[in-house]
């Protein structure tokens, strides 16, 4: 057996050392656009992180983005702006209308609640429903076809019925409560908090780190993949770290999910280097001609499975 393919075994085998408790949302376009980054992370420190999504429910309805002066077009023309900026793939269709985030945060709580191996594959389905099609996510028809991405891991139906579910909408204003204790915070004091509902919010995607004896960094709102490494090398400078990945299989193989161009790309950067999208892709392509790797269409990206 290789010696990378080993110490991959021996990462992914070791007990969780620091808890990273994630803070977004499936329609932010920020936390999307740093999937790469966290990508990175779990390509990097294996299940060394153990890790906690928490929704922060931007908005229940589309009311705010109105009033803020958002429309179909504009949101479409930013998507193209982000899937320009930061390689993750878009569909710059606009909607037949605005929509609210509650319903698609209250599947994500469901999915925990029900089945919680499943969580962090919902909401990848809904970000890439949400970005990469005209699906309304505040419609429960549209949710189901939405998570159907990931119905091989998660009963659709019993999601979608348990969305009213006093648990789930219990669980789901706590998960907005703890959303929305930024006040005081080192995110708020480097002006990355938000305020939209009356109290000062993590953004997405924020992340606090915390380690087993209670110490913690933050790293608040969109941030590059550096200031993850750095708040983790200074909690905790005895974890493994992964080198940059030279197979493309062997990244798809390490992430607990399917991955899109970028975020293999990514994984494959070395510090300091230059993110590599074209070679990645055109890695990929060849290991699809080789039968290791499935593509999937997605926006105008490709999502990439393992082939089996």
């Amino acid at each position: 057996m290789r010696a990378s393919s080993l110490l991959v075994q021996s990462l992914l085998s070791m007990p969780s050392s620091i808890a990273a408790t994630h803070f977004s949302d499936p329609h932010c376009p920020w936390a999307y656009s740093a999937s790469p980054a966290l990508s990175v992370l779990h390509w990097r420190f294996g299940d060394q992180l153990d890790w906690r999504l928490v929704m922060i429910g931007l908005a229940e309805g589309p009311e705010r983005y109105a009033a803020a002066g958002y429309t179909t077009v504009r949101s479409a023309q930013g998507f193209s702006t982000f899937g320009r900026r930061f390689g993750m793939p878009f569909d710059s269709q606009p909607r037949e209308r605005l929509t609210g985030t509650g319903r698609a945060c209250r599947a994500v709580v469901a999915t925990r609640l029900a089945q919680p191996e499943a969580e962090l594959a919902v909401f990848r389905a809904l970000q890439f429903a949400q970005f990469t099609s005209t699906l309304l996510l505040d419609t429960d028809d549209d949710l189901r076809v939405a998570l159907a991405r990931a119905a091989g891991e998660v009963d659709v139906e019993a999601i979608v019925g348990a969305l009213d579910d006093p648990a789930v909408e219990a669980a789901y204003q706590e998960d907005r409560a703890l959303a929305r204790t930024a006040a005081g915070r080192p995110i708020e004091a480097q002006g990355r908090e938000a305020n939209t509902d009356g109290a000062a919010r993590y953004t997405a995607p924020s992340v606090i780190f915390t380690t087993e004896d209670g110490r913690s960094l933050e790293v608040g709102g969109f941030q590059p993949v550096e200031s993850y490494d750095t708040a983790l090398a200074n909690l905790d400078v005895a974890l493994e770290r992964r080198p940059p990945a030279t197979d493309v299989v062997e990244v798809l193989r390490a992430l607990p999910y399917a991955a899109v161009t970028r975020e293999v790309a990514a994984c494959m950067t070395s510090n300091l280097g230059e993110l590599d999208h074209d070679a990645a892709d055109r890695a990929l392509i060849a290991a699809a001609a080789d039968g290791l790797v499935r593509r999937e269409a997605i926006g105008d990206g490709a999502l990439w499975h393992l082939a089996g």
